[in-house]
């Protein structure tokens, strides 16, 4: 039996793309973490625009702030903003009390807009000091397959970003990272929220609450989660929960919230899928591989559209 979630520990909801006051947010990082956690949240990464600021002190039994930051790079080219291919990457701090001295200094990328070997070896350096690096939402950046093949030393990419969903549908990513895995890339994929937090919360302009990962934990220590997000032990999602995952010989299973369609996404043409009746919904799939897989991947989708996504396995 091969679980690709795992069987033991606890899920924990997370939001790994946030902004506070530090940058360009509206809310407090308290204001930030009052808010999560009375929306079930227990996991917030403070990710700040050029802004490596430890939030330990937040730390609450039922809540945990992961220590990290934003970093960019942007065309240099005289273009107008609106038109400039950027990249933003998120770094996730696994040892804030480690390498303190190379982390008050800049962490920014030093090299320019289009030197692929440069943002590598950034990319290679930051994982030198402990960061995990996770690649964000390239629709909304701007970029194609030219800007993202070949990136290596990521985490993880985001699958989807709520609040570029909202700046104009420029939020869901799941052709960027299949790309990325046949171009050879081993990452993980994320939903997050990427909040600002500009308008109410209960505004249907709201960057909150639309995109969320689940991490399965032995418990909400900083460590274990960040043990847990290095081994992606975790799925993302935009509402429905995956609750078993997992493959048993050459049959994968899946048990989720009551969805209308379960997909199962391979790196070739095929795709194994089981779809509701009209008026009915299902919550659980069997699907027998035919061997010429060489990743699988699940999609969920529920009766609004929404959507759980899975991390890539190799098979």
């Amino acid at each position: 039996m091969r679980y690709f979630l795992p069987k033991d520990g606890t899920f924990y909801k997370a939001n790994l793309h946030g902004h506070s006051t530090l940058s360009d947010g509206t809310l407090t990082p308290e204001q930030l973490r009052d808010l999560y956690r009375s929306r079930g949240y227990r996991i917030f990464a403070y990710t700040d625009h050029r802004d490596y600021h430890d939030h330990r002190n937040l730390t609450l039994p039922d809540f945990l702030p992961i220590v990290s930051f934003e970093a960019d790079l942007t065309e240099d080219d005289g273009k107008d903003w609106p038109q400039c291919k950027t990249y933003h990457l998120n770094f996730y701090d696994t040892c804030p009390d480690e390498f303190t001295d190379a982390k008050k200094k800049s962490l920014m990328p030093a090299c320019r807009y289009g030197d692929k070997d440069g943002i590598n070896a950034y990319i290679a350096e930051m994982n030198r000091l402990g960061f995990l690096c996770c690649y964000n939402h390239p629709y909304w950046s701007l970029q194609d397959y030219r800007d993202y093949t070949g990136l290596q030393g990521l985490f993880a990419m985001e699958i989807y970003n709520h609040g570029c969903e909202g700046d104009g549908l420029y939020g869901a990513h799941p052709q960027v990272y299949d790309e990325m895995l046949r171009d050879g890339q081993k990452l993980f994929c994320l939903a997050t929220d990427d909040n600002h937090n500009r308008v109410p919360v209960d505004s249907p302009y709201s960057d909150s609450f639309g995109g969320f990962t689940m991490v399965k934990a032995g418990s909400l220590d900083s460590p274990i989660v960040m043990d847990a997000l290095k081994a992606g032990n975790f799925y993302a999602s935009t509402g429905p929960e995956i609750h078993e995952f997992y493959m048993d010989k050459d049959t994968v299973h899946i048990v989720c919230d009551p969805v209308k369609k379960i997909y199962l996404k391979t790196d070739t043409r095929d795709c194994y899928m089981e779809l509701a009746e009209n008026g009915e919904s299902i919550i659980e799939a069997a699907f027998t591989l035919k061997g010429m897989e060489r990743y699988i991947r699940l999609e969920c989708v529920d009766e609004f559209g929404c959507r759980a996504y899975s991390n890539a396995y190799d098979i």
